[in-house]
């Protein structure tokens, strides 16, 4: 019996200050009270018709970077009560505006405004020179330029800061965005956790700076990279100009949000780095974890909160790929934040072939994760990448139920462009509900595996092994469609949307 298996069974068991003035302590560790209408009430709010960039320009047309005004923020995520710094250049010395932005469904504008601040003062702040010797770690030390208190009633969401410049020489106004979430400590049926570890491992800001672009290689573990910068033009699969300093949300995640609202689930939401936290990964906190996604990159500690809830009674719900694939070590930012510097620390796969192949072919690494198909239901195979349709397997599982499927139907090019595959054979009781072919560059096969397992207390493990799941949930306002290894998903499908309410339900209610 190996390790993971073993692990398996057992665990089986002076600035502007704004705000609202008297906002809570920041940093309580009392569990808030359960609001089960709160996403409901939010999204009865009106709307904002502009939300979206209009304007944006690279510095280069093949390039990442946005200098005409750009900007990041100090935390990933933050609570109500507490002070979030705001960082903002631009390349000429002006002034700027900034607008925050809610994103949820509100009525299927896509985002509530929440604050337009300014406009205030700004000026160039310096390129960082890459630190740490041959890590390469281009961290920004820029002075703030907002200091915003999270007022009391900002619901947990995923928030988007629109930082736009006046129109000075009658050539047009530039914007790109900030992004930030709000997080609470309320007991919710969802938690949907943001991939932002890897939104950050692939930034390239300012210039092909990412965990993938180190000289000696770009799946070893050479490269730390830094929070403190901006987030650059998205840099993978397809031009987005959406995506410019807002990472990877609107790109692959955002469609799930802007759906779960719109069906009125009570959700919260996390960024990775909160799913460290035990105390707000606490078990029976949530009925229902959701990794969203392109969720590659997890800290060893999240790891191991995820597999407390999943033993205390949590169903993880993996509509995501190539998840939980490199352990990601945290550490703090070089003035002693948390949680703002990772570098690639080694493979997730214990002793399986998949890890000791990477280990062999990119390592040495300093780190080595557990198998998580035990975790998962289903492995991070090579190649991982590739297109193809999400075909039904078993169409007499309940997931399947009023949907119509028989086995072999597809939904054309929902997998993408990461999948999983290769399910453990020994997890009791672990069921394919969907597999197939997917095609590495249009014309190398790889299978992959959608899988099921029940939990230890009536709870459910579900992989359905795709990045691309939410985009048969919605298509928000200014949502691009991606495409990858040419193939690409059709966007919303009735099929896709029932499969998922059948699961979200029997997790709720279980």
């Amino acid at each position: 019996m190996n390790a993971d298996r073993r692990r398996f069974l057992k665990s089986s068991i002076g600035l502007p200050l704004l705000g609202a003035a008297g906002a809570a302590a920041p940093g309580s560790t009392d569990a808030a009270e359960a609001r089960p209408n709160l996403i409901r009430e939010e999204n009865a709010r009106p709307g904002a018709t502009d939300w979206q960039l209009t304007r944006v320009r690279l510095d280069e047309r093949a390039g990442f970077r946005a200098s005409d005004i750009e900007g990041y923020c100090s935390r990933q995520s933050v609570s109500a009560g507490e002070t979030l710094e705001i960082f903002v250049s631009a390349k000429v010395p002006g002034e700027f505006t900034l607008e925050i932005f809610r994103t949820g469904y509100y009525g299927g504008k896509g985002a509530r405004l929440m604050k337009t601040i300014g406009p205030l003062p700004v000026k160039p702040q310096p390129t960082p020179e890459p630190t740490r010797g041959d890590r390469h770690l281009h961290e920004c030390l820029w002075e703030p330029s907002v200091k915003l208190d999270i007022p009391e009633d900002w619901p947990s969401g995923v928030y988007l800061g629109r930082l736009g410049t006046p129109d000075q020489t009658g050539h047009g106004y530039w914007q790109s965005y900030v992004v930030f979430i709000v997080k609470d400590d309320r007991p919710a049926d969802i938690c949907l956790q943001c991939s932002d570890n890897t939104w950050q491992a692939y930034n390239n800001w300012p210039s092909k700076y990412s965990v993938y672009t180190h000289p000696k290689g770009n799946q070893g573990p050479w490269a730390d990279v830094s929070f403190d910068r901006p987030y650059g033009k998205y840099a993978q699969i397809y031009e987005n100009p959406m995506s410019i300093g807002s990472g990877e949300w609107l790109c692959f995640e955002f469609p799930f949000a802007y759906w779960l609202e719109e069906q009125g689930y009570d959700v919260t939401y996390c960024s990775n780095a909160d799913m460290i936290d035990p105390q707000y990964a606490r078990p029976g906190r949530f009925k229902a974890f959701i990794s969203n996604g392109h969720d590659e990159y997890w800290d060893i500690r999240q790891y191991e909160n995820a597999v407390k809830l999943r033993d205390s009674g949590t169903s993880l719900l993996f509509f995501s790929g190539n998840s939980v694939c490199w352990v990601t070590p945290m550490t703090p930012s070089t003035d002693g934040r948390p949680n703002r510097i990772m570098f690639r620390g080694g493979p997730y796969g214990g002793d399986y072939k998949y890890a000791t192949a990477r280990e062999r072919d990119e390592g040495p690494f300093p780190h080595r994760g557990p198998d998580e198909g035990y975790l998962m239901g289903s492995r991070n195979v090579d190649p991982v990448n590739g297109g193809g349709d999400w075909v039904c397997e078993k169409p007499e599982h309940w997931i399947f139920e009023g949907t119509g499927m028989k086995k072999g139907d597809a939904i054309p090019g929902l997998i993408g462009w990461e999948y999983h595959g290769d399910p453990p054979s020994d997890i009791t009781g672990l069921e394919v509900v969907g597999a197939g072919t997917a095609l590495q560059g249009g014309v190398n096969p790889q299978q992959w595996t959608a899988t099921i397992y029940p939990g230890p207390k009536g709870n459910f493990v579900f992989n359905a092994s795709t990045i691309f799941w939410c985009q048969g949930l919605s298509s928000p306002p200014g949502h691009m469609l991606p495409w990858s290894h040419w193939s690409r998903p059709h966007g919303p499908d009735e099929r896709v949307q029932r499969i998922t309410r059948n699961l979200l339900d029997r997790a709720v209610k279980s």
